[in-house]
């Protein structure tokens, strides 16, 4: 029978009352503990204090350890025996090198036959954020942990054609040769796809109290195409590897709290809209929670898809043994494959799968820091008054009847809505991906933000890790959050430096 230690914050739910607007119903709670869960995680008015439970971030899963580049792969403190022995053997999997088939290796073969990486954790260093080794320097830029995602607008009618005879006219489609993302990498005998080429543009920002920063505007292209050229019409999508902690927790929050999010009044013409995606488990339409523009629905949707397009590797969701290969290159869709019969059909099997997608829910979340130091909390004050929080929500309480006991009615400090907003044309990537638009992104968490250095020193922010410091990706905000972004700029050099020790400290 598994067990599960004492559920944190609950002695504060069922302490306090609520007022206010009312929000969806939540089947998984009855209307006293609605209102008690809506009062908990309203958004705070007193920066004298830290709030209850504000260190523990992530729940009864939040661990308590020594910071250092390890602190984002604990397991969540709450897991049982059985628990934990699941997320050693999905760790196990998640770090290991695949290679090409045929190999003596039996179990770990069937990489590609074009591939990104050769493990989950290439790009997620340390279960973190991936990273520019080469960031500012022009130049080929040889990091697996950035993708780029390739697509055709609706107006390429002749790459349609290519791809089928009857796609729908309003889609986007992969480049007919290259797919929906460039492989860098190749088994041998067979050529890579093409490599990288990032160009920057630095773009200086002035700020009140006269500081100066300099941004850096990334603008790329491929070389070395090895199979001809894309279409002229394909837009490039980069997408750096984000960190992994709090991912089942995230998966955890009933749907109703985030459509609420949508729903509410918001100030500085913030919107903030949900992607919705389509399951591959069951066909169905769903909330998307995960990638970059939310376009995936849970997390054992999000690690199949990468284990098939940055791999090359079959698993149930994702059945080709050739991952990204396209009938432009028939080469590649004649190599053989590491399915082994005795396994199952797939190189990755369902119950391999299962490990690796228990790995990823249950990355623990470290213990907040300093959050009763007064330059922290005076920075919270200024985040909160710039209305930061419009889009990063600060907290929620998760479903009762998550599928993982350890998951359930959790409060959570995660500073997201999961839902997408338009972010100017600065951070455009012109990709429309199901529900969003090209210059529209999910709000990151930013949970575990201050230690992302301390795990990967060569760790940057954004989508495509332009930014060096949290300061350079204030300043990248547009669109819906213009007015917040200038709020920040408009700040004293004091004030500012205060903003960024409150995100330190997350």
């Amino acid at each position: 029978m598994r067990r599960i230690r004492r559920t944190a914050g609950l002695g504060l739910l069922f302490a306090l009352t609520a007022t206010g607007a009312a929000a969806a119903p939540r089947g998984d709670i009855n209307e006293a503990d609605r209102l008690r869960v809506q009062a908990v995680t309203k958004a705070t008015t007193d920066f004298s204090k830290a709030e209850p439970y504000e260190t523990m971030q992530g729940g009864a899963g939040t661990v308590d350890k020594l910071v250092n580049a390890d602190i984002f792969s604990h397991p969540a403190a709450n897991l049982d025996f059985e628990g934990r022995q699941e997320f050693l053997v999905g760790n196990g999997l998640f770090r290991k090198d695949w290679v090409s088939s045929p190999s003596s290796t039996q179990a770990s073969d069937g990489l590609g036959p074009l591939f990104n990486a050769r493990s989950c954790q290439a790009c997620h260093v340390k279960d973190g954020r991936g990273s520019l080794p080469n960031l500012g320097t022009t130049g080929k830029m040889d990091s697996v942990g950035l993708l780029i995602r390739l697509a055709l607008p609706p107006s390429a009618d002749a790459a349609r054609a290519a791809v089928s005879a009857d796609a729908d006219a309003a889609k986007w489609l992969p480049d007919p040769v290259y797919g929906e993302q460039l492989q860098p990498f190749a088994v041998s005998g067979l050529p890579a796809e093409g490599r990288v080429h990032i160009d920057y543009t630095e773009v200086p920002v002035a700020l009140n109290g006269g500081e100066t920063v300099v941004l850096l505007e990334p603008a790329y292209r491929v070389l070395d195409l090895g199979y001809g050229p894309m279409h002229p019409d394909v837009v490039m999508s980069p997408r750096l590897a984000p960190p992994m902690p709090g991912l089942g927790l995230l998966e955890a929050i009933h749907e109703n709290d985030i459509l609420d999010n949508a729903a509410r009044a918001k100030p500085d013409g913030v919107k903030g809209r949900p992607n919705w995606a389509r399951s591959p488990s069951t066909g169905e339409t769903v909330l998307g929670r995960f990638n970059w523009k939310a376009g995936k629905a849970d997390v054992m949707h999000q690690s199949s898809a990468a284990f098939s397009g940055d791999m090359g590797l079959s698993s149930p969701l994702f059945p080709s043994h050739y991952g990204d290969c396209t009938g432009k290159q028939p080469e590649c869709l004649k190599m053989p494959h590491g399915a082994q019969p005795h396994l199952g059909e797939h190189e990755v099997p369902e119950r391999l799968m299962k490990f690796v997608a228990f790995y990823s829910r249950n990355l623990a979340l470290p213990k907040r820091r300093d959050i009763d130091n007064e330059r922290v909390l005076a920075g919270k004050k200024l985040f909160y008054e710039s209305q930061c929080i419009a889009c990063h929500v600060p907290k929620y309480v998760t479903r009762r009847d998550a599928e993982r006991p350890e998951h359930r009615f959790q409060l959570i400090w995660p500073y997201t809505d999961l839902l997408l907003h338009d972010m100017g044309p600065g951070l455009a990537d012109g990709q429309t991906e199901g529900q969003a638009g090209g210059t529209e992104w999910r709000t990151p968490p930013l949970w575990g933000i201050g230690l992302t250095k301390t795990v990967n020193p060569a760790a940057t922010w954004l989508h495509d890790g332009r930014a060096r410091t949290l300061l350079e990706a204030i300043l990248w905000h547009g669109g819906e959050a213009q007015a917040a972004r200038d709020r920040v700029a408009a700040m004293t050099p004091e004030e500012r430096a205060d903003l960024i020790r409150f995100l330190e400290s997350l």
